[in-house]
């Protein structure tokens, strides 16, 4: 359902691009507040105060906020969006650092490098958000090296 205000209509668009069919919809209810940049384009998305996304700059991506990532979890069925590790690494991805893949036993089979993922335990525990390094077959392929940049773990708090 459209909506008359043109930042949350575009926002909502993003999201349902990058993350899915009506994403955007469960992401931004209607009462968030916009932040904007000096040049009058959205920056950030607030609801209650809390960072949901930030609109990227230089290709008009979200990244997520917490807040973000925990709506969107709830609204993913699982694999959707998701990188899974085990549970020895699941107290330090909680505290917002990185996950590597040879932690990593599961992900969503379309996630690829570069894209926003959010990163859960084998329970479906949301632990953090952040970016994919590799895509889904090479996380779990891969041995070494680093499968998902987190940027915001939940015990972390929020990151701009």
């Amino acid at each position: 359902m459209p909506n008359t205000n043109p930042h949350l209509n575009r926002v909502r668009i993003i999201a349902d691009y990058q993350f899915g069919r009506n994403a955007g919809c469960a992401l931004f209810p209607n009462n968030v507040e916009f932040k904007m940049s000096t040049t009058g384009r959205v920056r950030q998305i607030l609801l209650e105060g809390n960072r949901i996304a930030t609109v990227r700059a230089q290709d008009g991506m979200l990244t997520l906020g917490i807040a973000g990532a925990m709506r969107l979890h709830k609204f993913l069925k699982f694999p959707g969006n998701r990188v899974v590790v085990n549970s020895d690494s699941a107290p330090f991805v909680v505290k917002g650092k990185n996950a590597f893949a040879k932690h990593v036993v599961g992900s969503d089979p379309d996630i690829r490098a570069g894209e926003e993922v959010m990163v859960v335990d084998e329970k479906d525990n949301f632990l953090a958000t952040g970016k994919a390094v590799l895509c889904a077959h090479e996380m779990t392929a891969f041995k070494k090296g680093m499968a998902v940049e987190v940027r915001s773990g939940i015990k972390t708090g929020d990151t701009v």
